[in-house]
This record gives C-alpha cells, sequence and structure tokens, in this order.
C-alpha cells in the first residue's frame, strides 16, 4: 500500500477532471477520488459515501462533505452539509487507510452525484 507521504504529494496534483468513472448507478468519481480508492485500497470509504448519499435527499442536499479521521486503527466518517450539520455518521471498526484525516465532497449533478477531492472543487 502506498505511505501517507507519497500519497498526500499525488493527491495534490489533482485539479479538476476530464473523465468521470462510474461508482454506482448514482455516483461518479473524479480522477482525483478513483486515483484515492485504487492508490490508498479504499473503494470500501467511496461505497460508505454512496450508500449514506442515497438516504439524502438531492432536492435538498446537492452538497456534502465527508470526514475521515482515524485513530490507531478505527476510523469515524461524518457526512455534513458543509456547514457544519451532520446528515450521516458511522464508525468504522478496522481500517489499514494510510491518512489520519481526509475530506471529501459530494456534488449533486441533476442525476447523479460526483464525488471529488476538495482540490478539485
Amino acid at each position: 500500500m502506498i505511505t501517507e507521504d507519497e500519497l498526500l504529494k499525488n493527491l495534490k496534483h489533482f485539479t479538476g477532471s476530464d473523465h468521470l468513472a462510474r461508482l454506482t448507478r448514482r455516483v461518479l468519481l473524479t480522477e482525483g477520488t478513483r486515483y484515492l480508492a485504487e492508490a490508498a485500497e479504499c473503494f470500501w470509504l467511496l461505497d460508505v459515501y454512496a450508500s449514506h448519499l442515497a438516504a439524502i435527499d438531492s432536492d435538498k442536499e446537492g452538497f456534502t462533505c465527508l470526514k475521515l479521521s482515524k485513530k490507531s486503527r478505527s476510523a469515524s466518517v461524518l457526512i455534513e452539509d458543509g456547514n457544519g450539520r451532520v446528515l450521516a455518521k458511522q464508525n468504522i471498526e478496522y481500517t489499514d487507510f494510510p491518512l489520519s484525516t481526509i475530506t471529501l465532497y459530494g456534488c449533486w449533478a441533476g442525476d447523479f452525484w460526483v464525488l471529488m477531492l476538495p482540490s478539485e472543487y
């Protein structure tokens, strides 16, 4: 698996996306989030995000933030509205995710959610 330093260095290079990849029927990934999933072997994190987005009313919440905080080998995931209001949360009992924290954005694009790195917003 990739190291924390190497992953952080590589993620800085993603500032936009020409191609989107499908995660689920209603969730697409930018080039940066796809790279994150492959390099950090964390498709599970994007699946967590997608599963909670399915329950969010996209007409009311067109923008969301996923915030993961890792402590030791467990983590907590919060999905917020971008203004600090928690829409969903989930505890992860075990993870080998290489970063201690990460924030991802989910934007509603009319027919689907697009998951992106903050640098791609």
